[in-house]
C-alpha cells in the first residue's frame, strides 16, 4: 500500500470543504483529527471524510487535487455527489473531533 497516493475532500464542522493529497490516508486523516494537519483545518473539526480516491502515480494524484482545488464550491459539491465519494466507504467516514 505504500506505493498509493490518495486524494481526499473533507468537510468541516463549518460546512466548507478541504481537498489534500497524501500517501497515508488514514495517517493523514488522523492528523487532521488531532489538530495536526493542514492550517486551513485547524480548529474546523469534527471532519467528515465526503471523497477519496486512490491513484497509482505521486503526478496523476497531485494533478487531480490542484483540478479540484481550483474548482469554486458547486462543482466540488458535484463531483462529490456524482462520484458517490470514491473510496470514502473503505474509511470511516465521521471523523474525531480536533
Amino acid at each position: 500500500m505504500a506505493n498509493n497516493h490518495y486524494v481526499y475532500i473533507i468537510r468541516c464542522s463549518d460546512q466548507s470543504l478541504y481537498t489534500g493529497y497524501t500517501n497515508d490516508l488514514q495517517t493523514r486523516l488522523q492528523k487532521h483529527a488531532s489538530g495536526k494537519g493542514a492550517k486551513y483545518t485547524r480548529g474546523r473539526g469534527p471532519f467528515i471524510l465526503e471523497y477519496c480516491q486512490v491513484y497509482e502515480s505521486k503526478t496523476e494524484a497531485m494533478r487531480q487535487e490542484y483540478q479540484i482545488k481550483q474548482w469554486p464550491r458547486w462543482k466540488k459539491e458535484s463531483w462529490i455527489e456524482e462520484k458517490e465519494g470514491g473510496l470514502r466507504r473503505e474509511y470511516s467516514k465521521e471523523l474525531l473531533k480536533s
